[in-house]
């Protein structure tokens, strides 16, 4: 008896199992594509462009567009690419030694020690910097009159080579240093319609950079590590250049597509004739207003204002080098130019304009142009 008991106990306790399994299973079916949606579901400015695309295109009866990937931004040139080779100068002990009064000894220690040789290339930077101005310094003071003519050429040459080098070394400090390159990172997106970033400091840390450059061979000028280092790592708190981008040709994809999706709707049937309103061009206006204008348009100041600033300011930090590297010169003419016309801010401005053009053509055929006459029940 106890046994049968026993079994039935067990019996329903499988079942139990099975109903539980069964309804594990159907949870995970019902939501599966749920999670798949939502992995596919589009966020921030996106987000706003695709339900901009839907209420014109549900007022004026058509199919809205159907969204398109924008294009990607390119990986940034490889390390290889866009750094200079540059020869190391070693300074024997007896080149040292001979050159004592131009105070040179800690200096190349200090460069040759462990934590020197691994020293990121901002602090190569700064290290060559000190070392030139020193040997600058020593070949126009007293100490090179002191110097015997053996050693006073090798100050000459050691200062010549440095002299020569400095450029490089500072073009290496930047192309070289994690945080600037991260500045064009791949793994980035748009920038959001709430987000409301001051480029106060990057823009300042690219100051700073130029500054850098432009009076490196000045030795009023002292520049500091704790300055340098501030300001590359405020290039690291996101990476701004390749949100920019994406932001551009993300705009630019979407005003295409609905671009697009009007001049069809117009080139079929016009919205007004013969400049009357009527009320599908009233609530096509009031759509207009709210999320044209109200939304979008205020998105693509913002992203006009932001994207020029910040393109000038990388311009003039890369204007102010005497150096550079082919495949830097071709990502900066393609992707960073504010006048090429392949260049994603000139065709974000051509797409813009594209845009507008064609609300300008609904208001003036419908006798509502903003400005010139208040619509109908405004």
């Amino acid at each position: 008896m106890a046994y049968q008991q026993d079994i039935r106990s067990g019996g329903k306790a499988n079942t139990i199992k099975l109903i539980r399994c069964a309804l594990w299973r159907w949870l995970i079916a019902m939501s599966l594509p749920l999670l798949l949606s939502a992995c596919d579901s589009h966020e921030g400015a996106d987000a706003m462009f695709i339900d901009y695309q839907q209420r014109v295109s549900n007022v004026l009866d058509i199919d809205a567009p159907t969204p398109q990937p924008p294009p990607n931004i390119p990986p940034f040139p490889e390390r290889e690419e866009r750094i200079f080779a540059i020869a190391e100068t070693r300074l024997g002990m007896l080149d040292v030694y001979a050159l004592r009064e131009c105070r040179i000894i800690s200096l190349v220690a200090e460069r040759n020690s462990q934590l020197g040789k691994v020293a990121a290339a901002s602090q190569h930077w700064l290290y060559e910097l000190e070392l030139w101005r020193r040997l600058q310094r020593c070949w126009n003071g007293p100490a090179a009159e002191s110097l015997d003519s053996e050693d006073r050429d090798r100050l000459q040459r050691l200062l010549q080579g440095k002299t020569e080098q400095l450029p490089r070394v500072s073009w290496n400090a930047l192309f070289g240093s994690s945080e600037w390159v991260g500045s064009f990172s791949r793994a980035s997106r748009p920038l959001s319609p709430s987000e409301k970033a001051s480029l106060g400091d990057d823009l300042a840390a690219l100051s700073y950079l130029r500054h850098m450059v432009l009076n490196q061979y000045n030795p009023a000028w002292q520049p500091t590590s704790s300055d340098l280092e501030a300001h590359l790592q405020t290039l690291q708190q996101q990476p701004l250049t390749a949100r920019l981008l994406r932001s551009l040709l993300l705009a630019t994809q979407r005003l295409d597509e609905l671009s697009q999706t009007l001049e069809a709707r117009l080139a079929d049937r016009p919205v007004c004739y013969k400049g009357h309103p009527n009320p599908r061009a009233e609530n096509l206006y009031n759509v207009f207003l709210t999320y044209f204008i109200g939304d979008v348009q205020a998105y693509l100041a913002e992203l006009d204002r932001q994207s020029r600033a910040w393109l000038e300011a990388i311009d003039s930090l890369l204007s102010a080098y005497n150096v550079s590297q082919p495949s830097v010169n071709a990502y900066r003419d393609a992707w960073l130019s504010l006048e090429s016309p392949a260049s994603p801010w000139q065709q974000f401005h051509a797409s813009t304009q594209r845009h507008v053009t064609l609300w300008q053509q609904i208001w003036r055929s419908c006798g509502m142009m903003p400005g010139e006459k208040d619509p109908p029940g405004a």
